[in-house]
């Protein structure tokens, strides 16, 4: 007597059309997927507290174990100011010719650790926040442009001991101070649109952190933070393109903006050609490209 075992027919596996359609029946997404550009800033915008209130706790832990405090905030640069001063305004004469060296060079360094510290904190900004970022959903971007508001909330302590400097050189306040305030906006806007790009790179490749003061160490000796731009370019061996690309350097021109702001010696004549134009420019290209590209990357932090 023949026994006939009753099998069960074969599993029929849903094709992926058939899958995503039932997943947009039931309203389910892919989990941890790239939101549309439009709704990204909306829930950036959406966590703005969140963004200032981490910047200020950064900020205030910075310098927590150190018995000044906050008083770092404003000896670092003014150090090496006097460092600088040193090497570049005694020993090798760069304060020749120059008016008012020492608020000119302060000036200089003080803008430039702006963007330096900015950069620098962006390149680790996902990399070094990976718990952060593993544990809570959020609008990563977040993370590199708070890095920026805590170097800009710095600089702004800083900028007491500034206005300090420039009074005790005989610096007279003037209107044209006021031209300090679109020109930190402009820095800024630039600052965190590279902070962006880095940060993605660094997410990636982390060992770019310890290649980077060595590309900002380079940037800065062609930057005009301790000589004159102006003064350079005039010289009439110089090549063409050379003085382009000094002229044009994202951050001389913001560090010679603020200085035409402070500095009454520091006159327009001493700017590159459609200097704000220049300045605008940079700030977009920088600032709105670099959100793009970190958007486009927005799924992929924190994973692997």
């Amino acid at each position: 007597m023949s026994q006939v075992l009753d099998t069960p027919p074969p599993t029929q596996v849903p094709a992926d059309d058939d899958l995503a359609a039932l997943a947009a029946r039931h309203g389910l997404s892919v989990s941890g997927a790239r939101p549309t550009l439009r709704e990204y800033i909306r829930q950036l915008w959406a966590r703005r507290h969140f963004i200032t209130a981490f910047a200020t706790a950064k900020l205030t832990a910075q310098y927590s174990q150190a018995k000044l405090g906050q008083v770092w905030q404003v000896m670092t640069p003014l150090l090496n100011a006097a460092v600088y001063y040193f090497i570049f305004g005694v020993l090798l004469g760069t304060s020749h010719g120059v008016p008012d060296y020492i608020p000119f060079l302060v000036t200089g360094v003080f803008i430039w650790t702006f963007t330096q510290s900015s950069i620098m904190a962006g390149t680790r900004a996902i990399s070094g926040n990976l718990g952060l970022v593993r544990a809570l959903h959020f609008p990563r971007a977040a993370l590199p442009i708070s890095f920026c508001l805590q170097q800009l909330q710095q600089l702004l302590f800083s900028m007491g001991a500034l206005i300090v400097i420039l009074l005790c050189f005989g610096i007279p306040v003037s209107a044209s101070w006021l031209l300090a305030i679109p020109a930190l906006i402009l820095q800024f806007t630039f600052n965190a649109g590279v902070s962006m790009v880095m940060a993605r790179w660094g997410a990636k490749t982390p060992d770019i952190a310890q290649l980077m003061p060595f590309v900002l160490r380079t940037w800065m000796y062609v930057s005009g933070v301790m000589w004159s731009i102006g003064k350079l370019t005039k010289k009439d061996d110089l090549p063409h393109i050379v003085t382009v690309l000094l002229e044009n350097n994202p951050a001389a021109i913001y560090i010679d903006l603020m200085r035409y702001s402070l500095i009454d010696s520091f006159h327009s004549s001493q700017l590159p050609p459609h200097v704000w134009a220049t300045a605008l420019l940079w700030a977009l290209l920088a600032g709105v490209g670099g959100f793009i590209y970190f958007w486009k990357a927005e799924e992929t932090y924190g994973r692997g």
